[in-house]
C-alpha cells in the first residue's frame, strides 16, 4: 500500500501542479492513534511546487486521490499532514494474504556471532546471568527471523585464581563430597566451597590483623590464600594433581550449567574455553609492537596508547610477559574471525559495568589493522536488583537462577491450580504447563525491559495474569485455541468471500501486518524489549476485539469465518513472536 501511495502522490502532484516530484520526498507513514486515518503523507516538501500553504496543498492532494485511488475512501488534514483512509476492502484482501502465506524470510547472506552466558566455573548461575542469557539467546534467534544466519557461543572462565580458592577449599574441607554422594548439582557444590573459602580467607585476614597486620597486608598474606596463589602456578606449569582436581571440579560444574541451560531451553553452537583462549593474543600484542601499534615501558611491560581517543593507555601484557583479560579478547575475537570469515558482525552479551573493556578493544582491534572491528557490537543491559536492594557475590547472596526457576515455577502451579481450568490434563501435562507458564514469566519480565535499562525484579510482578507479562499472552493464547477448537467441533467453515470490517478487526489487520517491520527493527536495536511491545499490543487489541466482538455467536457465515481466520492468525504472530524470546504458548490454561 505504501508504494500504491507514493506513485499515485507523485502522479497526483504531477496532475495538479504540472511538476515531476522525486519519489526519495514522498514517505508514508502510519497515522498516530490521535488521528482519524490509517496512512500519514508530509506534504511540507511539495510546498515549493504548489506555492500554497501545507493545509491547502494537502486538500488539493486529498481530493485526487480520493478521486482517483480506488483503496482510499476518505482524508483529513492537519497542519501539513495529510491522513489517508484505506478502504476495508483492502485489509480484508490483507487479511486473506496474510492467512495464506507465510513464507520464510529470504536470506540476506549475513552471518553474526552472538556471545552470551559465558559464566565462571566457580559458582552457579544466578538471576544477573539469567538476564544475560535470555537477552542473548532472543537476540540470536530475531537475527535469525530476519534472514540471518547466526552462530551463538559462549567463552566459560575456568581458570584463574577464583577457580583455585573452590578447589582449595574442597580439598580442605570437601572430606571427599561428590554430587553424587550429596545429591546436589555439581556447579551447586562447587560454589559452596567457593563460599567456604572466603568465609575461612575473611577468619585468616581478622586473626593476621589482631596480630597488628593492616588490612592490606593482612589479605596478601592470609595462608589460605597464598596456597591458592601456589595451586594457580601449579596450574599454568601443568601439575598433574592440580589438573585432575580442575578436570574434575569443572566437569561437575558443566554438567550442572547443562542441566541449567536445558531447563532454560537455551542452546550454544560454539564453547570456548578460557583455559585454551587465555593465550591468544600474546603474539599479536608483539607483533602490534614490532609493527609500532603499541611501546614497551621500561620494566618490559607493553602498552597502547590511547590517549588520541582520549582514554588512558591500556596495558596488554605484564612486565613478566603474562597477559590479561584485553589481550586474550583481542586474541580470541581474531580466532572466531578466523574460524568464521564471513562473520558480518560479532556481538558480546555483557554487563553495563564493561562498557569501557569493550570500547578499548574495538579500539585496539582497529589499530591493527582489522576492518571487521567496525562490526563488533557490546549489547549493553544493566544491571538487576531486587524490591531489597542489590545483590551480593562472595557471601553466597546472590539470587540462585536454579532456585529461581523452581520457585517461580511453583508460583505458576499454584496459580493454575486456584483457577481449576485444567479438566482432562494428564499429571504430566499440567507439570510441563506450569514450567511453561513459569518459565514464560520469568523470560518475558527479564525481557520486555529495554537492555540498557536497569530493573528491579519483581518474582509475583512477573507471574501476573494481568498487565504485561508473559501469563497474560500465554492466557490469550491458549484462549484463541479453545476458541478455534470449539468453532473445529460445531463444524463451522474458515471459507469466506466478503464481509464488512469493524474498527476493531481493521486495527488488528494493521498490526498483524505490523510483524514483520516489529522483528526488523528488534534486530536492529539488539533488542526484544521491542517485539515485547509489540505482542502485548497484538493481545489487548485482541482482547479487545473479543469482548466486543461476537464470534461463535455471529450468524452472518462470512464474518464468523473471516472472525475465526483472524483469530487463528493472531494467535500464530503470538506463538512466532514468544517463541523468538525463548517462550512457549500453551494451547490449554
Amino acid at each position: 500500500m505504501e508504494e500504491l501511495i507514493i506513485q499515485a502522490v507523485k502522479k497526483g502532484l504531477a496532475s495538479i501542479y504540472d511538476v515531476e516530484m522525486d519519489v526519495n520526498t514522498i514517505q508514508p507513514q502510519k497515522t498516530r492513534k490521535e488521528f482519524e486515518g490509517d496512512l500519514t503523507v508530509v506534504v511540507f516538501p511539495f510546498t515549493k511546487i504548489s506555492k500554497k500553504s501545507p493545509e491547502q496543498t494537502a486538500e488539493d492532494l486529498g481530493n485526487y486521490l480520493v478521486k482517483n485511488v480506488p483503496q482510499i475512501t476518505n482524508f483529513n488534514v492537519v497542519k501539513g499532514f495529510l491522513n489517508l483512509s484505506i478502504a476495508p476492502e483492502y485489509w480484508l484482501s490483507e487479511l486473506k494474504n496474510l492467512s495464506k502465506n507465510d513464507n520464510p524470510t529470504p536470506s540476506t547472506n549475513k552471518t553474526y556471532m552472538v556471545e552470551y552466558a559465558s559464566p565462571n566455573t566457580n559458582k552457579p548461575l544466578h538471576l544477573g546471568h539469567l538476564r544475560n542469557i535470555f537477552l542473548g539467546y532472543a537476540v540470536a534467534e530475531i537475527l535469525k527471523a530476519n534472514g540471518h544466519e547466526v552462530y551463538k557461543t559462549q567463552i566459560i572462565n575456568d581458570r584463574g585464581i577464583h577457580i583455585c580458592k573452590s578447589m582449595l577449599a574442597w580439598q580442605k574441607f570437601g572430606n571427599g563430597e561428590t554430587p553424587e554422594s550429596l545429591g546436589l548439582k555439581g556447579d551447586h557444590l562447587v560454589g559452596k566451597y567457593y563460599v567456604e573459602f572466603d568465609k575461612a580467607y575473611k577468619t585468616e585476614i581478622n586473626q593476621l590483623i589482631e596480630k597488628g597486620l593492616a588490612k592490606e597486608e593482612a589479605e596478601k598474606e592470609a595462608p589460605i590464600f597464598k596456597t591458592a596463589q601456589e595451586m594457580l602456578r601449579k596450574w599454568e606449569q601443568g601439575d598433574k594433581e592440580v589438573v585432575d582436581l580442575w578436570k574434575k571440579m569443572n566437569g561437575w560444574v558443566y554438567e550442572g550449567f547443562n542441566a541449567s541451560y536445558q531447563k532454560m531451553r537455551v542452546d550454544f553452537d560454539e564453547i570456548y574455553y578460557e583455559s585454551d583462549t587465555y593465550i591468544l593474543g600474546k603474539d599479536v600484542v608483539e607483533k602490534g609492537l614490532a609493527e609500532g601499534h603499541f611501546y614497551k615501558k621500561d620494566d618490559g611491560s607493553i602498552w597502547c596508547d590511547l590517549s588520541g581517543e582520549k582514554m588512558d593507555d591500556k596495558l596488554l601484557l605484564r612486565a613478566d610477559g603474562t597477559s590479561v583479560y584485553m589481550t586474550q579478547d583481542i586474541g580470541t575475537a581474531i580466532e572466531r574471525y578466523k574460524n568464521h570469515p564471513n562473520l558480518s558482525g560479532l556481538i558480546y552479551t555483557v554487563g553495563n559495568e564493561q562498557n569501557h573493556h569493550f570500547k578499548v578493544l574495538f579500539t585496539i582491534l582497529k589499530k591493527l589493522g582489522y576492518s571487521w572491528a567496525e562490526e563488533c557490537y557490546h549489547l549493553s543491559y544493566g544491571m538487576i536488583e531486587l524490591p531489597h536492594g542489590k545483590m551480593k557475590s562472595r557471601e553466597g547472596t546472590v539470587v540462585d537462577a536454579d532456585d529461581l526457576m523452581d520457585e517461580i515455577i511453583l508460583e505458576a502451579k499454584k496459580m493454575t491450580q486456584e483457577r481449576g481450568h485444567l479438566d482432562g490434563v494428564s499429571a504430566a501435562e499440567k507439570e510441563q504447563l506450569y514450567a511453561q507458564i513459569g518459565l514464560g514469566s520469568l523470560k518475558y519480565y527479564l525481557l520486555k525491559i529495554d537492555p540498557k535499562k536497569g530493573m528491579v525484579f519483581n518474582p509475583e510482578e512477573s507471574i501476573d495474569l494481568n498487565g504485561n507479562t508473559a501469563p497474560f499472552i500465554q492466557y490469550a493464547h491458549a484462549r484463541i485455541q479453545s476458541l478455534l477448537r470449539k468453532a473445529k467441533e460445531l463444524g463451522y467453515s474458515t471459507e469466506f468471500s466478503s464481509a464488512d470490517l469493524c474498527e476493531e478487526e481493521i486495527t488488528l489487520i494493521k498490526l498483524l501486518k505490523d510483524y514483520p517491520e516489529a522483528i526488523r527493527e528488534a534486530a536492529e536495536n539488539k533488542s526484544p524489549a521491542t517485539l515485547c511491545n509489540y505482542i502485548y499490543e497484538l493481545v489487548k487489541t485482541y482482547n479487545h476485539f473479543y469482548q466486543n466482538v461476537a464470534i461463535l455467536r455471529e450468524e452472518d457465515k462470512n464474518k464468523l469465518a473471516m472472525r475465526l481466520v483472524l483469530s487463528k492468525k493472531v494467535a500464530e504472530t503470538i506463538a512466532k513472536g514468544m517463541n523468538l524470546l525463548g517462550i512457549e504458548v500453551p494451547n490449554q490454561m
